[in-house]
């Protein structure tokens, strides 16, 4: 479903969009989530289809992913070989993702996501308890398990709904990888720079994308996360993240309501 708009409108529209990609730009290059965890619900709230909204969050994900990158290769912030290694199980996941968000509903996919963003949410708010609680305590057999299965789904929630898979991919750095977050979220951003490049190029194919808004999103990411990620030692993670999880729990909250006033 596209939106009609008149030419006044849709200019005030693509301005909104320009802005709300340049704050989730700044938010998924400081915490390597990737801006789509903001844009998704917008475009969701729009109406559009889930492909729709999966695949213009993803053009504005490609471009915040560019963005962070560039900055980080000059700071020398990524590490290369990891970044590569968990793009590898990442890129068949962000294939079938494309291919699956043809065969949901829109009522459907706001429930899923509310329960993504909840998941998302609680993450972000006791991710630190959560790390010092696995650090050590995984035992070394599985890793392999989870690196391969847990990127795998990264890769297809990403194309799925069009976020981004850093919420997996940093976690496994830190605990697994024991990277500080100084380098765990550069290098997240580089895997999901590999990782959306084939996600997008599946929703192209199938002809999701509603270029317009994707691109007015691009453009406000690719800036945010410009100014993120050269702010990555002056800004209170601390302070950022529970901003953040509140907000992405008062949106699964409302899509839930949204879900069951559809029933009526």
């Amino acid at each position: 479903m596209k939106m009609r708009c008149s030419k006044n409108n849709l200019i005030e529209l693509l301005l909104i969009l320009v802005i709300i990609g340049f704050g989730s730009g700044i938010i998924g290059s400081l915490i390597g989530v990737g801006g789509g965890i903001v844009m998704t619900p917008v475009l969701t709230y729009m109406g559009f289809s889930p492909a729709v909204i999966a695949s213009s969050s993803l053009i504005a994900v490609f471009a915040t992913s560019i963005s962070s990158t560039l900055t980080y290769i000059r700071r020398k912030y990524i590490n290369y070989r990891l970044g590569v290694q968990l793009a590898l199980p990442a890129i068949p996941g962000s294939i079938i993702g494309g291919f699956l968000s043809n065969f949901i509903s829109l009522e459907h996919f706001k429930i899923y996501f509310a329960v993504l963003l909840t998941s998302v949410g609680l993450y972000i708010l006791f991710k630190n308890k959560i790390i010092n609680k696995t650090l050590g305590r995984t035992p070394k057999p599985l890793y392999y398990f989870i690196i391969i299965f847990g990127t795998f789904g990264a890769g297809l929630i990403s194309s799925f709904f069009g976020i981004g898979g850093g919420i997996i991919f940093v976690p496994i750095l830190v605990i697994i990888y024991k990277l500080k977050m100084i380098n765990a979220s550069p290098t997240a951003q580089f895997t999901l720079l590999i990782s959306t490049i084939t996600g997008l190029l599946t929703h192209i194919l199938l002809e999701h994308p509603d270029y317009s808004y994707g691109i007015a999103l691009a453009l406000g990411a690719f800036f945010g996360a410009q100014l993120g990620s050269r702010s990555i030692h002056l800004i209170n993670e601390n302070i950022l993240s529970k901003l953040l999880s509140f907000s992405l729990i008062t949106i699964a909250i409302n899509l839930i309501i949204d879900y069951i006033r559809s029933f009526k």
